[in-house]
């Protein structure tokens, strides 16, 4: 994997400069591989406004490059739901989704048991994910008022975008894995236009 792309899916928009400052590189360096990933067309700028002075060139990754990123079975995943569908209807569908769910929330469960506070359930919980391809990590708020719990990316982007089900049921299990002290609020969403998924976690 590219390490600009990488960079580019793990913080969202960022200057020539910015990503020579992660990289460790020139800044020249970085906008002739910029200019090479745009020709591919996989990254887009955009001129945005950051303080005093003129605006920035700010890049992002472009619909194409997220496709570098894996989906899971993503043609497979969406052909089984369109068959659950058609032969044996919604209700089964669900009936999967809440199958998937279940099994999810018991090894989720098992993982966090040792975890005695909120911060330690919410870090384990992002180990989790990010150890399933969701590029996850966690931080404590900005406000300070709980913590934030980021997935950069969705390895089951397509079927999710095919059946908002795997959404929900995702969100439930984390709201049960933390337990009744806490509340958990998606914040961002990718299917919604977003570039990732964000979730707050703040204590009940």
């Amino acid at each position: 994997m590219d390490k600009l792309l990488f960079q580019l899916k793990m913080r969202g928009g960022l200057t020539a400069g910015d990503l020579a400052g992660s990289l460790g590189v020139s800044a020249q360096a970085v906008r002739e591989r910029l200019a090479r990933l745009a020709e591919e067309g996989l990254v887009e700028h955009r001129d945005e406004a950051r303080g005093i002075g003129r605006p920035k060139r700010v890049w992002h990754l472009s619909r194409e490059a997220w496709k570098r990123f894996p989906d899971t079975h993503a043609d497979l995943s969406v052909s089984l739901i369109e068959a659950i569908r058609g032969s044996l209807g919604e209700d089964a569908l669900d009936r999967l989704i809440g199958h998937r769910e279940r099994e999810t929330e018991l090894r989720y469960a098992e993982a966090l048991s040792a975890c005695e506070t909120l911060d330690r359930k919410v870090a384990a919980l992002a180990g989790l994910r990010d150890r399933e391809g969701y590029m996850a990590e966690w931080r404590p708020a900005e406000d300070g008022d709980g913590f934030l719990l980021i997935e950069n990316h969705c390895p089951i982007y397509v079927a999710a975008r095919a059946c908002q089900g795997f959404c929900r049921a995702e969100m439930e299990v984390f709201a049960r894995v933390l337990g009744p002290d806490c509340t958990v609020e998606r914040t961002e969403h990718l299917l919604a236009g977003a570039r990732r998924c964000a979730y707050r976690i703040r204590p009940a």
